[in-house]
């Protein structure tokens, strides 16, 4: 009889006995070279863009923490500033109206942020129209605003 409990295991087929050098080694083929992408992905920005296109929907956009983490990524990744993200601090004005808001982009200079203890020079200002979906920046021009890419 030809069943599958009676045929004799030959080594070959998915039940086939495999090596714990072998089964490492192909655990490894696998691990190594998503774990190497992973990184690169995060180095990269790559993996936070994804994040945001992911999780920043329309309604975001009258959510101030949501708005922030957003613009705090366009404005590294656009090449606006050169300082790292977490050296940023955005300052939203409350006295602005719900659908229009000014955000001042400020650089901080404390913790592992390099420059002088407690400065917060001024880089630039965001002006936010929710309703739109459109940002703009007086970065290089004082006063007068320009959209954002």
């Amino acid at each position: 009889m030809n069943t599958p409990s009676s045929k004799k295991m030959t080594g070959r087929g998915p039940f086939a006995k495999r090596t714990l050098r072998q089964h490492i080694l192909r655990r490894l083929a696998i691990v190594l070279p998503l774990s190497l992408m992973m990184i690169l992905l995060a180095k990269t920005g790559t993996l936070d863009r994804l994040v945001d296109s992911y999780t920043f929907k329309p309604a975001s956009w009258f959510d101030d923490t949501a708005l922030v983490q957003h613009l705090r990524l366009k404005v590294t990744h656009n090449g606006m500033t050169h300082d790292r993200p977490d050296c940023l601090l955005f300052v939203v004005n409350g006295n602005d109206a719900p659908t229009a808001s000014r955000i001042d982009v400020m650089e901080k200079h404390s913790g592992t942020c390099p420059g002088p203890k407690d400065d917060l020079p001024k880089l630039f200002t965001l002006r936010v129209d929710r309703l739109n979906r459109i940002v703009y920046s007086d970065q290089g021009s004082p006063g007068v605003f320009h959209p954002i890419p």
